[in-house]
């Protein structure tokens, strides 16, 4: 058994797999880099009965990987590069190959994913730590769950400024409804609720455009979304709308969150 451990800035996820198969995962959070691995090594252990003379060795990545080092629990670490373990872990739960993934955490990073070689094309800072940035600051909520919930009841109109607003005809390929400008009307009359759906459509925009651009640069229609901000429902949305416009679709794997622990886990187990 090979142990996957994705040690992120703010939540860390662990994966069990056999024969290159994964079998169970579980997420935790801790403030430091060793708790974090510590914890979720100790949880799938204990949640899922598993002996650790079973485990074989533990596969780490993550931004908090480089501070493991040597052993954990009696059992060899080995550290596994993010962007490959990415790579692997799109690839495998997508069932696909040639792919672009945007691996979407606290930032996004942006992967392109062949059969025999994974590349790093770029990314951007924005991501699930810009949403909660701007929402502590904005909105004074610093709880994930309470700014989706309060945007989910807003409105873009008193928040963005669309073609609509500034020109008669449509421009290009874009729909009046197309945003000119984040944030750019941001009138007195905006409610928190219409806030915290505008950060999260700046969000989800950007991270959109960068995926199209990247997409379209190797000539593939679709992007796989991967990371904890793969399941953000108005994200998705969001994106729904970037596919209308340029025809790139976006795609959610199952478990797309445990991506990197997936990965790390398979490149362990030679499965790759």
């Amino acid at each position: 058994m090979i142990i996957g451990i994705d040690i992120g800035s703010t939540t860390t996820k662990a994966v069990s797999l056999e024969d290159g198969r994964v079998v169970k995962k579980i997420s935790t959070r801790a403030e430091d880099a060793i708790t974090s691995a510590s914890g979720a090594f100790g949880k799938i252990i204990l949640e899922n009965g598993i002996r650790m003379g079973d485990i074989k060795r533990i596969m780490i990545t993550g931004a908090g990987a480089t501070k493991i080092e040597g052993e954990l629990f009696g059992i060899p670490t080995e550290k596994v590069n993010e962007i490959t373990a990415i790579g692997i872990g799109g690839k495998y739960l997508s069932g696909q190959e040639n792919i672009i993934i945007a691996n979407v955490g606290t930032g996004t990073a942006i992967i392109e994913a062949q059969r025999d070689r994974i590349i790093h094309l770029g990314g951007s800072g924005v991501g699930g730590g810009t949403i909660l940035g701007l929402a502590k600051k904005l909105l004074s909520l610093s709880d994930f769950k309470d700014i989706m919930k309060l945007a989910g009841e807003g409105n873009l109109d008193p928040v963005d400024l669309l073609l609509e607003d500034i020109m008669v005809a449509d421009f290009s390929f874009l729909g009046k409804k197309s945003t000119a400008s984040n944030f750019g009307k941001m009138l007195d009359t905006a409610r928190n609720e219409d806030i915290a759906l505008g950060i999260i459509n700046m969000v989800f925009q950007v991270i959109g455009m960068i995926s199209v651009f990247a997409a379209r640069s190797r000539n593939i229609d679709r992007v796989i979304v991967t990371g904890s901000g793969s399941h953000n429902l108005l994200g998705q949305n969001i994106l729904a709308g970037i596919t209308r416009m340029h025809s790139i679709t976006f795609e959610y794997p199952e478990d797309a969150e445990y991506t990197t622990a997936v990965g790390a886990g398979l490149y362990g187990s030679g499965s790759q």
